[in-house]
């Protein structure tokens, strides 16, 4: 292409995996739960991991158990209900969600469906959020939800529920109700608060905020009953020995998330090559906003452009700023995504972890038109991403709307 602010690459999806960012590396090779030196330096350096990850989320570190990511912390709620007292041969307790959820939510549901436990869907909304009303009258229709998941950001759309009215609706039951929260696209991304949110349970995964792979969080206000064990690690919630070198990455990336709290570690640690993981949400968020304001100024200059849902604006606050499903008239998605990487844009066409599935059930559940569900494609972006990034891709876009 003639245009020279399109010819390098450029990444524009962060909702599927962040640039790993330079973190520091525990050193501690030991088995933490070996009771040699080695195996104790292992366990401080772990546990050091643990209490900073929760100074960063403003958590008690007891509440936070280390996982491989954010879909196993998703199995270990969801799953703990097979664990629930039965009566006369019968499933205690219904478990809900909605059909917008990550895959990892979704498919474990049809799980619980197939071993005979009773499921419920909550419907969303046009813009694929769960609201308050909605929620009521699901629990109204069902009267023995026991157990809920709901996210807070929408891995393909980035439509943010208000957690907060939920919990009130979950509080106001006369039985109680566990409510999961899967908050992966959230955390360094909008500011978060699971204190107030007063959420039972939630998921984290690092590799959406700058680290590696194969770690993550479970939160867990209360302790549960976990349905699979092995080995008694991390409190017996989730078997398996522990990765120290993940968590201590983790905790790096989480700890931009109080302030000066990153600079204060890597001086301590003498490292400094690490980059503050999520830095100041609050300043990142705004950054990010006024990016995407940008890139939806124009996109809706392009007569073929429809935003998903339709009626998302520029400075729409019911969507994080990090994510935007947008669709190109008579382009199916698969087209565009690989026209723009040939350009060199890395986009996609919804969440990674169903990319084999022709089918967007996320779409579908907002009751967009098949049309463009197929046409559609997810634009993500993150810190790293600049306003020149924005008028690079905006570019791509034109040059592939003139041969498609």
């Amino acid at each position: 292409m003639k245009n020279d602010s399109i010819k390098k690459r450029i990444y524009f999806d962060w909702a599927s995996s962040a640039p790993l960012l330079k973190l520091s590396e525990s050193s501690f090779f030991g088995n933490p739960s070996s009771n040699h030196s080695e195996g104790r330096a292992a366990k401080n350096s772990l546990e050091d991991a643990r209490k900073r990850a929760a100074a960063s989320l403003n958590v008690p570190p007891e509440t936070l158990f280390f996982t491989s990511g954010g879909t196993e912390s998703n199995s270990i709620a969801l799953f703990s209900n097979l664990r629930k007292p039965q009566t006369s041969g019968a499933w205690k307790g219904r478990v809900i969600s909605s059909p917008a959820e990550h895959a990892s939510i979704r498919e474990a549901m049809d799980t619980l469906n197939k071993i005979g436990m009773p499921i419920g869907s909550v419907p969303v909304d046009g813009t694929g959020r769960v609201t308050a009303d909605l929620l009521s009258k699901t629990l109204n229709q069902y009267s023995d939800v026991r157990f809920a998941a709901i996210m807070s950001v929408n891995n393909e759309t980035g439509a943010v529920t208000d957690i907060n009215s939920l919990v009130l609706v979950f509080r106001s039951q006369k039985a109680p109700v566990h409510f999961h929260c899967d908050i992966v696209q959230a955390v360094g991304k909008i500011p978060v608060d699971i204190t107030s949110w007063d959420v039972d349970s939630a998921s984290i995964s690092a590799h959406k905020i700058g680290g590696p792979r194969g770690i993550g969080l479970l939160y867990l206000k209360k302790p549960i009953d976990v349905f699979y064990s092995g080995g008694g690690q991390e409190r017996g919630v989730r078997g398996g020995t522990e990765n120290t070198q993940g968590a201590a990455a983790l905790a790096d990336c989480l700890a931009g998330m109080n302030n000066e709290q990153c600079g204060m570690r890597n001086e301590e640690l003498g490292i400094r090559n690490v980059e503050c993981g999520i830095r100041n949400v609050r300043e990142e968020f705004l950054k990010a906003k006024a990016r995407m304001n940008k890139l939806i100024t124009g996109l809706m200059a392009f007569n073929r452009c429809t935003l998903i849902p339709r009626e998302r604006v520029v400075d729409d606050d019911r969507f994080s700023p990090y994510i935007l499903q947008v669709a190109f008239n008579d382009i199916p998605g698969e087209v565009m995504a690989r026209a723009l990487d040939d350009l060199g844009f890395a986009v996609s066409t919804g969440s990674a972890c169903s990319s084999s599935s022709p089918e967007r059930p996320v779409l579908f559940a907002m009751g967009v038109e098949e049309k463009l569900r197929i046409e559609g494609i997810r634009i993500s972006q993150g810190f790293k991403t600049t306003d020149e990034d924005i008028d690079a891709l905006l570019d791509g876009i034109a040059e592939v709307l003139k041969f498609l």
